[in-house]
């Protein structure tokens, strides 16, 4: 599309049912009571000048700009503050609003720069457009007096600058970070002339203060007050594609806004469905390792790891890999090759990668990193209620009346939703949060958590047991839905197991730590208090009862009859952008698509008589067991897709052995990633921006993904992998993605109505979309009935970890997200993210701090019965004595050189959250990490740069 502004009709939508008749302007118009007159004016076309009024805020009412003659009311009112009513006659111009509107315009304008031919908002400023608008065309007061002109920038944030002289105080920054985003960072300090925006009393910039840099304030800033550094560098855009975010999995929908193919800024859609025009500081600004000077663009080949890559052409590299794997299958046999697929590539990549996996290599060694985060979802919630997602849209949430959040870290790993969450909270819902930590959900501006339950790291099923104790001994249970919706023999089962007195709070409180009066409180507060939404992430899943833990919520869902309406359900906040795409494409060595089991030999059929090849009806090996084998001796060739198991798989020195092992690892991915120490082919991966395809969110919305630049290095992903298909002989010719989705539609039942036609036509659809459910598909699960047919209740008897903290190693080690990075960081660690977050920091509290004679920013020696590394502490109370936390966003820290192989019983998800350590003081780094620095500097030399960059 060309470039142009989202339209604003200046306040909110009204979603009243009742309708109002008024005449503006001549014109008869009929909108829903609630509605303003701005509103309605803009509607039909008409626009009403304003700079305080936008459709993303509350309305306001200061800028006086704005103003209106209605017929029999006295006076001028502001249009953005007056509902319309029945039988209003509005005029929209006249000349006393001309000479009115003319004169506020002055003041504004006698108070600001004059520089708008050179200034970067020049051709997209509403100040600049309303100066028009009103017909603006002298300034009569001069500019002798007092002004703001000539103060200083704030030039501290790396992304957007802060030039108060052309600041106009209409405080849609301030009410945006108020009303948009719930940091509240922001204020108008002073009164009168001396009113001026403020980053916060206590601070003296944008970089020090509490501003997240989600940009709400600067996409609401109708001037060049806040802007972004790339508009000033490039220029203004001059056209803009709707495309979706790659990194969380909320899904945000932007516009990515482009001069020729540079990308100028990501603005979020107001029409996305996932955000609602909302965004944080990875999605509206870190997108510039897209073009960063570490990116690779050409093919590299090696014969082994110690010697430097080779730069090649795609044909060679293609031809090399192919004939790698064929000898390697022939030497050791077909289930000695196997690959990973990615959940930051599209649905479509994906869905390729396990096809050739499946068809090409002649196995089911497919795995995905979904592996280490979310397979307890997928198994979890199959068991119960018969489908492996989740089951409400994030619009739910404005529904719900109280909130549970277990084991996620929402305003860090899903900012945009913890938004909008915050805002239910705002209204009145309550919230329990389960952590061993004090998330900032737990008390932050505004928002005050009801009940914060501290467990012991390991302990959620304990914890989970002991509220369905109260909730069934205290007859809380829902037991007509129960009776109705499901089955009622395994209730019983359920309801005499947590009955025991042994999973009473009391009785497990040695377990998990929390105070049983604390705990019951809040299980009645779930069970009584109406909608009880609960919303967990890898603090549940990441554990050796991760599977038990999953299912333990949805007994409790299931008892409270929180299951199949709008504000309540059991919602898994997925971690990465594609990780429910890349499980419902059937990247498990267990599942096709549709999580329909490789052994089903009617499923199976569907895909052989498809693609036209026998499918091995044994499931292959999972990540793990890849590694074993590879370390066996068994194992010898991996195509790795957009993944970085060496940094961010469990347990380090055993992936790197199993790499180590191997004789054949493709890699491909945009930068040398830590794996690739380990690669012998390296094939370059595309970004988001330049490719077409399709990411489904945690809600499961599938989005397009369009293209906003040519690939850098010459073909998108699904390109690579259909490349290297047909070096092995396959035969595929798709020409674009939208055929793929066609295939994936045709052979995944969830998937049916899916198209890209549709998708462009509706903007997004939630699967399952079959012929059954509406055109969009089915934003809230299990309405009529559970998938699998009656709800199934699950005994989850708590089993502690093998992994026991003791003398040697006394604390224990959970892990987590931090806002300004994603997952392994090799994204956001090569853009201004870096600024907040250079370096992965342990969080001690004081008490055990002191017991080391550590000081906050020391260097510590974090040390398991796995491994160690060092890193420096930082003191804070957000943990509990006991307890230590860190993030994995830094390859130099190693961190998960210090976690265990323990695993989930049912998926093998491994249990980062629970890893029994001892700090201690330290000078600096460890032998082992000295000697990874040592094999990735060898790694990233290229024969045309034979020796290590300086």
């Amino acid at each position: 599309m060309t470039y142009q502004r989202q339209p604003d009709f200046g306040t909110p939508e009204s979603h009243s049912g009742e309708t109002v008749t008024l005449t503006i302007d001549g014109r008869e118009t009929s909108v829903p009571a609630g509605t303003t007159v701005m509103r309605a004016a803009a509607e039909i076309g008409t626009s009403i000048p304003k700079l305080c009024a936008t459709d993303s805020l509350k309305q306001f009412g200061s800028c006086r700009l704005c103003l209106v003659e209605i017929d029999g009311r006295r006076g001028t009112p502001a249009s953005c503050t007056t509902p319309v009513e029945n039988g209003m006659v509005v005029h929209t111009q006249t000349p006393q609003l001309q000479k009115l509107r003319k004169g506020v315009m002055e003041l504004y304008i006698s108070d600001h720069p004059l520089d708008c031919l050179t200034c970067a908002a020049n051709g997209d400023c509403e100040l600049q457009d309303q100066a028009g608008a009103v017909g603006l065309r002298d300034v009569r007061y001069g500019y002798e007096g007092a002004s703001h002109l000539g103060q200083a920038k704030d030039l501290s944030n790396p992304y957007f600058d802060f030039d108060p002289s052309k600041c106009i105080v209409c405080s849609r920054c301030v009410r945006a970070c108020d009303e948009v985003q719930g940091t509240l960072a922001l204020t108008i300090d002073g009164r009168g002339f001396g009113s001026k925006v403020s980053p916060g009393m206590a601070s003296d910039d944008f970089l020090s203060s509490e501003c997240v840099s989600c940009g709400a304030c600067v996409q609401a800033c109708p001037t060049a007050t806040l802007t972004e550094r790339a508009v000033v560098e490039i220029g203004t855009p001059e056209r803009a594609v709707v495309t979706t975010c790659a990194y969380c999995g909320v899904g945000c929908t932007f516009r990515a806004e482009m001069r020729g193919e540079q990308l100028v800024r990501m603005v979020p859609w107001k029409d996305g469905k996932a955000n609602r025009g909302h965004s944080c500081v990875k999605g509206r600004f870190a997108w510039g390792y897209a073009n960063h000077k570490e990116r690779i663009l050409n093919p590299m080949i090696r014969e082994s790891i110690d010697q430097p890559w080779r730069e090649v052409s795609w044909d060679e590299a293609f031809a090399h890999a192919a004939s790698e794997i064929r000898r390697i299958q022939a030497k050791y046999g077909k289930d000695s090759v196997g690959g990973i697929t990615s959940s930051r590539c599209t649905n479509e990549e994906t869905f390729l990668v396990q096809k050739l996996i499946r068809a090409g290599f002649g196995n089911n060694n497919v795995d995905t990193c979904a592996r280490v985060c979310h397979s307890p979802t997928g198994y979890g919630l199959k068991t119960t209620f018969g489908t492996s997602a989740g089951t409400q849209d994030f619009d739910s949430v404005m529904q719900a009346d109280v909130i549970l959040i277990i084991g996620a870290n929402p305003t860090d790993g899903h900012p945009v939703f913890a938004s909008r969450m915050k805002r239910r909270l705002r209204q009145g819902a309550k919230l329990i949060v389960v952590d061993p930590r004090r998330i900032d959900m737990v008390r932050s501006p505004h928002i005050q958590a009801e009940h914060h339950l501290p467990l012991r790291p390991g302990t959620n099923v304990a914890v989970l047991t002991a509220m369905a104790h109260v909730i069934v001994t205290e007859g809380l249970a829902d037991e007509d839905f129960i009776r109705e919706r499901c089955d009622w023999d395994e209730y019983r089962e359920w309801a005499d197991f947590v009955s025991q007195p042994k999973n009473s709070p009391e009785a497990l409180q040695p377990v998990t730590t929390v105070d049983p009066e604390e705990l019951r409180a809040a299980a009645r507060l779930y069970a009584t208090g109406g909608n009880g939404a609960i919303y967990y992430g890898l603090g549940v899943t990441e554990h050796s009862q991760g599977s038990s833990t999953v299912m333990a919520i949805a007994n409790l869902a299931m008892a409270t009859g929180n299951i199949g309406r709008e504000g309540v359900g059991v919602n898994p906040l997925r971690g990465q952008n594609n990780v429910q795409g890349a499980c419902d494409m059937g990247s498990f060595p267990h599942e096709l698509s549709g999580y329909r089991h490789i052994s089903d030999a009617a499923a199976r059929k569907l895909f052989e008589d498809d693609w036209g090849v026998t499918l091995d009806p044994e499931p292959g090996l999972r990540i793990p067991n890849m590694l074993d084998a590879a370390v066996d001796g068994t194992f010898k060739a991996l195509y790795v897709q957009g993944e970085d198991i060496l940094q961010s798989d469990p347990n380090t020195k055993h992936v790197s052995a199993g790499l180590a092992a191997m004789e054949c690892v493709i890699v491909q991915d945009l930068f040398l990633n830590e794996t690739a120490n380990y690669a012998h082919i390296f094939l370059p991966g595309s970004t988001f921006l330049e490719k077409d395809g399709t990411f489904t969110n945690a809600e499961r919305r599938i989005q397009l993904v369009r293209k906003v630049m040519s690939p850098l290095n010459g073909l998108a992903d699904w390109e690579v992998t259909q490349n290297l298909a047909n070096a092995l002989g396959l035969g595929w010719n798709y020409t674009h993605p939208s055929q793929i989705m066609d295939e994936i539609a045709r052979l995944t039942p969830t998937f049916a109505g899916v198209s890209f036609a549709k998708l462009d036509e509706l903007g997004s659809m939630q699967w399952p979309v079959t012929d059954k459910t509406l055109a969009i598909g089915t934003p809230v699960m299990h309405i009529d009935g559970f998938v699998r047919g009656k709800g199934k209740f699950v005994v989850t008897d708590y089993i502690p970890t093998d992994e026991k903290t003791g003398p040697r190693f006394p604390l224990l080690l959970t892990t987590g997200r931090i806002l300004t990075h994603y997952n392994v960081g090799a994204q956001t660690r090569r853009t201004g993210n870096v600024v907040w977050h250079p370096e992965d920091l342990l969080e001690m509290h004081p008490v055990d701090a002191e017991d080391r004679g550590l000081k906050d920013g020391d260097w510590a020696r974090l040390a398991s019965r796995a491994g160690e590394t060092t890193l420096r502490v930082k003191i804070t109370d957000r943990v509990a004595p006991g307890v230590v936390y860190t993030t994995f966003h830094h390859p130099a820290t190693q961190a998960n050189v210090i976690t265990t192989d323990y695993s989930d019983w049912a998926t093998n998800c491994p249990e980062y959250k629970v890893t029994a350590v001892q700090v201690a003081a330290s000078n600096g780094p460890t032998e082992w990490q000295e000697e990874y620095e040592a094999l990735s500097e060898r790694s990233r030399r290229i024969e045309h740069d034979v020796e290590p960059a300086e």
